[in-house]
């Protein structure tokens, strides 16, 4: 099984700067793309920004400028700064990895699996 744990989250006024991470673990698992999502309440769950193994990103129109994600793939890592926050930044954010994955309880073989995880809030006061 593969698990990601997201930290870094918490409260910021606007105009300042939060440091997300997220540690991917488990066993048996190969990691390609990494990214950041975010849910604002009422919303549905949008990009923020991604980054490939070798290194290339994207980044959703609205954090370009002010947010850069990383990775470390030696320890299976991303991390996403986010500098100059705004109120309409305030979201659950989600790390999520993909790769390859057998699931050995069902014994079937995902050439391209999403992993999650379990999300940590950011809120920007105004």
């Amino acid at each position: 099984q593969v698990h990601l744990v997201e930290s870094g989250g918490g409260l910021v006024q606007a105009g300042g700067s939060l440091r997300l991470s997220c540690v991917v673990s488990g066993s048996s698992y190969s990691i390609n793309a990494m990214g950041w999502y975010r849910q604002a309440p009422g919303k549905q769950r949008e990009l923020v920004a991604t980054i490939t193994s070798d290194g290339s990103t994207n980044y959703a129109e609205s954090v370009k400028g002010r947010f850069a994600i990383s990775r470390d793939n030696a320890k299976d890592t991303v991390a996403l700064q986010m500098n100059s926050l705004k109120p309409e930044d305030t979201a659950v954010y989600y790390c999520k990895a993909d790769g390859p994955f057998f699931d050995a309880s069902s014994s079937i073989y995902y050439r391209s699996y999403d992993f999650w995880g379990q999300g940590t809030q950011v809120t920007v006061s105004s």
